[in-house]
């Protein structure tokens, strides 16, 4: 059955060809020739009977902090203009598929370029794309987001989280520790914000003493201290 397919796919493309593309008749032989070496060649390597072996994606270095998703998208329901891209940047993110949602994101700053969301989801997606390391493109897109929308938090909290993932804890310190000053006093994200500053407190004061006794000290992670996102 797989051969009676495969010719009848070879007859429909030469007449496609000859026929309604108008080939000249001096290339009927040479295109026909071409489809009967494709055949040949699917005859010698092809195995339609084997069964799939899907592969891991290509990029798949860490899924998305679900947590993180959900607190950027309550935070940031205010400020979004572009859920859709960042509905489709979430998914791929959730895969893994860093550079892909990073792609993403930048048609959709493209057409929404005042959208503080996209620009932070932006960020993020390239954070993870380089693996937890803030680059110049993720800080541009951070700082992007809070100069269009001052009052947002979503950029200073996760340019701060990547910071701190980088091992930048003094710089991550100092902008968590200026957005939990501003903020509201019920905004739903101060105890986590406190709580990360906490950590951050403990292991600079650990640092000192690490270096001297050459011990590793940890980086706070997206997935410590509960839920986690501040907006997008």
């Amino acid at each position: 059955m797989t051969w009676v397919l495969i010719l009848l796919i070879a007859a429909i493309v030469f007449v496609l060809l000859a026929f309604v593309l108008k080939m000249p008749r001096a290339g009927w032989e040479l295109s026909g020739a071409a489809l009967l070496v494709g055949i040949a060649g699917y005859a010698l390597q092809g195995h339609p009977g084997a069964p799939g072996a899907p592969k891991a994606p290509i990029e798949n270095k860490r899924a998305a902090d679900e947590a993180l998703v959900k607190q950027r998208q309550q935070m940031g329901d205010q400020f979004a203009q572009g859920q859709s891209w960042m509905i489709l940047a979430d998914g791929l993110a959730r895969q893994g598929q860093y550079g892909a949602a990073a792609e993403v994101l930048r048609k959709g700053t493209q057409q929404f370029p005042q959208d503080a969301d996209l620009w932070v989801s932006l960020g993020n997606a390239l954070v993870g794309h380089s693996d937890g390391i803030i680059t110049p493109a993720a800080q541009f897109a951070f700082q992007k987001a809070a100069a269009i929308a001052p009052d947002h938090p979503g950029p200073p909290f996760f340019m701060g989280l990547a910071l701190a993932q980088s091992g930048r804890l003094a710089d991550a310190r100092a902008m968590w520790a200026e957005l939990l000053r501003r903020s509201p006093a019920d905004a739903p994200y101060r105890a986590d914000l406190s709580e990360r500053i906490q950590r951050i407190d403990s292991m600079l004061g650990a640092t000192s003493g690490a270096s001297t006794a050459g011990a590793p000290v940890a980086v706070p992670s997206a997935e410590a201290g509960g839920s986690g996102q501040a907006a997008e």
